[in-house]
């Protein structure tokens, strides 16, 4: 969604640092772009942040984007393989699924972790029961 700050527009996108770490890690340069063309030519400037609310959930400052609403759907360019490599459950969110993708066709490489598949992971030892 879009929230008007003080100064500056906020895109926050449900996406997070956990997903894609390297622009908190080393501010690496990622094009964000809308999925579906854009229905008019405005554009707006916005800092592009996920929904941790931790300073370094934070993907780009400034950026010049087609104007943004709610719902829209924006895609991390050349994310490659480190998206998936370097993604982790930080805060109890999910691992995004990862999809391949050829010319105009789409697979599903690894469907998306549900907290009942985190929580699948963890164990009580005997001691504190």
């Amino acid at each position: 969604y879009v929230k008007q700050g003080e100064g500056r527009k906020f895109l926050i996108l449900d996406a997070a640092m956990n997903d894609l770490l390297r622009p908190a890690l080393y501010d690496a340069f990622h094009d964000i772009w809308p999925v579906t063309e854009p229905a008019n030519t405005k554009t707006d400037v916005y800092d592009v942040v996920g929904p941790i609310c931790e300073t370094g959930d934070t993907f780009a400052q400034g950026r010049v984007l087609p104007e943004a609403k709610e719902g829209d759907l924006f895609a991390f360019m050349t994310a490659g393989a480190y998206g998936a490599t370097m993604s982790s459950t930080y805060n109890s969110r999910e691992l995004a699924p990862e999809v391949m993708v050829r010319e105009d066709v789409a697979a599903l490489a690894r469907r998306r972790m549900t907290v009942e598949d985190q929580l699948a992971l963890e164990f009580m030892p005997d001691w504190l029961t």
